[in-house]
């Protein structure tokens, strides 16, 4: 193993899944191993040295994933992506108050789960505390309240602005429908509700995507749970879309 490669931990009971994962993670440049269960998960998770990022399965024997990243978010704030074959929207959303990173359905592709971990560990990127956050060719100018991608405007009514906004100061969570709403308004939002949300979000997308010479989507959304903005690679390149859009 190299010792300057992220580490990361897949937590799942089904051998012949974990094994095509940690073969991908390897390929990739990360240093990957797999445990069976949620006991010797938590044992990684709170040692001295825990992994980098632990792709997580919700259904364990014995110990749950969900049990598992209660226990671990006591203590501490360790990248967990949950992958799960629940489709229910509470389990979801259980998840996410529990703070996981991430979620990956299944059935999946072991090529998803290897962009997903790229994804979060970039998130994770440390920068100065007070430092706004680099998005790249997408700017935001708040005393103006304008936005330009790749030096082109894209006009915004103010609602899709504070939604943007909030996503990017966010940019290291998965928000929910209610989340936004209580983080992007503090005026009166009697006439605001979370299908509202969807609508704003929609519109959002759909001029950042027409903007943005790569069609690159810009806000991710993560079915059953909410949305996340995520800018394009390095290299500029849109990244293939994994996940379901409005």
């Amino acid at each position: 193993m190299n010792n300057n490669n992220p580490r990361i931990l897949i937590v799942e009971d089904e051998a012949d899944i974990a094994n095509v994962v940690v073969d991908y993670l390897r390929h990739a440049g990360f240093d990957a191993e797999h445990v069976d269960n949620g006991t010797a998960a938590l044992e990684r998770l709170l040692s001295a040295h825990p992994p980098d990022l632990t792709v997580l399965d919700v259904m364990l024997p014995g110990v749950d994933g969900l049990e598992v990243l209660r226990q671990t978010r006591k203590t501490s704030d360790a990248l967990i992506i949950l992958l799960t074959a629940r489709v229910e929207e509470v389990d979801r959303l259980i998840g996410l108050e529990l703070g996981a990173d991430d979620y990956i359905c299944k059935p999946f592709s072991p090529r998803e789960v290897v962009a997903r971990v790229k994804t979060v560990l970039r998130r994770r990127k440390p920068t100065a505390s007070n430092a706004p956050a680099d998005t790249g060719a997408l700017q935001l100018d708040d005393n103006l309240s304008q936005v330009t991608l790749y030096g082109k405007p894209v006009p915004l009514t103010h609602r899709e602005y504070r939604l943007l906004q909030t996503l990017i100061q966010h940019r290291d969570r998965i928000l929910s429908r209610a989340q936004m709403l209580e983080l992007s308004y503090d005026e009166d939002t009697q006439d605001l509700n979370e299908r509202s949300v969807d609508s704003h979000i929609k519109n959002l997308r759909k001029k950042l995507r027409s903007t943005d010479r790569s069609g690159h989507d810009w806000i991710r959304s993560v079915y059953g749970v909410g949305f996340a903005f995520e800018p394009p690679d390095s290299s500029g390149q849109a990244r293939v879309s994994t996940w379901e859009a409005l």
